[in-house]
C-alpha cells in the first residue's frame, strides 16, 4: 500500500514510531571529517526527516548497531561466568538497497553459517528497516551489476523525498495504521531505484585455482598500507577479534570482547607457534576480494559485494576495489582462453 504526505505529517509518523523505536539513519556532521572543514555522513539516532542525510551516500555503514566496534560477550571470575546484558531494544535502520542487501550478507555469516550467533540473534531480532529511495547513483557505485539495486521485500516502509512531497511504500499493516492517521493519499508507489551506474564490473562465474598465484596481486603488496579502511566502512565485513580483559594481575576475573578486526591489517591471521598465513598486502587483498565475489556465493548462492563502492570512496592510496574485479575477471577470462 502507498501513500502520498509532506514533511510534516511524515513527522507526526517517526514521532510516534519514536515511542517504541529508536530511529537510526544516515546523518551529516559538520565538520567532523577527517579535516575540520570537511564533513562526515555516518549512522546516528534520528527524530525527524530533516535529521536524515538524503542526497548523499553514508561514508559509513550501519552495521555497529548490529555488530558493534567491541561488544562484551561475558564476565568471568575464578569459578563462574555471567553473560553481558545485550540492548534489545526495537530499533529501525533506515538504508538503501544496497545495504538492505548487506543485511542478508550479515545474517548469512552470523545467523545461516552452521550455527545462528547468539548475541548477533538477541539485537538482529529487534532491528527493523526502512528503504531509502535511491534515484541515482553516487561516486564508485556499481550495485546494478552486483544486483542489489532493488529491493522488494524486508521493509517496514519505504521512503522518497521530492521537495515537500514524501512517497511511501508501507509493506507492514501495523505501520499504514500510522500512515491512516494523518493527511495521507492512498497511492501506487514504487521506490526509486538505479538502473544505470558510471561503474561497471564483470564478475566471473568461477575462479580456478591458479588466481591464487596470478601477478595481479603484487601490484598491491607495493600500494596497500594495511590501514583496514575499507573493511572498516564495508556494510558486509564481518571480521572480528576475541579479546579478554582482566580487572586483577593475577588475571582471574575480567571480561571477553568481541572486537571488529580486519583480514587486511598486519598480524590478523597470525596463530600459536609464530604461524602467518597471509604475510603480504597482496595476499591479504586477495583474500578479501575472492571472499566478496567468489567463496561466499559458493556457500550462500549470492556475492558478498553489494556494490556500495564505500571502499573506493574511503581508500587513502586511490585503490579502485571495482577495478581490482574487473583485473580478476580479465585474469580469469586469459587463464580459460
Amino acid at each position: 500500500m502507498g501513500y502520498i504526505l509532506n514533511v510534516e505529517a511524515l513527522n507526526q509518523v517517526l514521532q510516534k514510531l519514536g515511542e517504541t523505536y529508536r530511529l537510526y539513519a544516515p546523518v551529516r556532521k559538520i565538520g567532523e571529517g577527517r579535516f575540520t572543514n570537511v564533513d562526515v555522513v555516518r549512522y546516528d539516532f534520528i527524530s525527524t526527516l530533516e535529521e536524515i542525510e538524503l542526497n548523499a551516500k553514508s561514508d559509513y555503514s550501519f552495521k555497529e548497531l548490529l555488530t558493534p566496534l567491541s561488544q562484551t560477550l561475558f564476565f568471568f571470575t575464578e569459578d563462574q561466568t555471567q553473560e553481558a546484558k545485550i540492548d534489545t531494544s526495537e530499533a529501525i535502520i533506515f538504508l538503501r538497497s544496497c545495504d538492505m542487501h548487506a543485511v542478508k550478507r550479515l545474517d548469512d555469516i552470523y545467523l545461516n553459517n552452521g550455527f545462528a550467533d547468539p548475541f548477533y540473534q538477541k539485537v538482529r531480532d529487534h532491528v527493523h528497516f526502512v528503504l531509502l529511495g535511491c534515484s541515482h547513483a553516487y561516486d564508485n557505485c556499481f550495485c546494478v551489476d552486483m544486483g542489489s539495486n532493488i529491493t522488494t521485500e524486508g521493509y517496514l516502509f519505504s521512503l522518497d523525498v521530492d521537495n515537500d512531497k514524501v512517497s511511501c511504500d508501507v509493506k507492514d499493516p501495523e505501520i499504514a495504521k500510522l500512515f491512516d492517521a494523518v493527511s495521507a493519499v492512498k497511492q501506487d508507489v514504487t521506490p526509486k531505484a538505479v538502473t544505470e551506474t558510471a561503474v561497471h564490473v564483470e564478475i566471473p562465474e568461477t575462479v580456478p585455482n591458479t588466481i591464487y598465484k596470478n601477478p595481479l596481486w603484487d601490484e598491491y603488496t607495493a600500494r596497500c598500507i594495511n590501514c583496514g579502511r575499507c573493511t572498516t566502512v564495508c556494510p558486509t565485513c564481518t571480521c572480528f577479534n576475541m579479546q579478554d580483559t582482566f580487572y586483577t594481575d593475577n588475571g582471574k576475573v575480567g571480561e571477553r570482547r568481541r572486537v571488529a578486526g580486519s583480514c587486511m591489517i598486519n598480524g590478523y591471521t597470525n596463530v600459536a607457534g609464530g604461524g602467518q598465513y597471509r604475510r603480504t598486502n597482496g595476499e591479504r587483498m586477495r583474500f578479501k576480494v575472492l571472499h566478496k565475489i567468489y567463496d561466499h556465493r559458493r556457500r550462500f548462492g549470492n556475492d558478498m559485494c553489494v556494490g556500495c563502492g564505500r571502499c573506493d570512496d574511503v581508500c587513502p592510496e586511490y585503490i579502485s576495489y571495482s577495478n581490482i574485479i574487473n583485473k580478476v575477471n580479465n585474469a580469469v577470462k586469459e587463464g580459460n582462453s
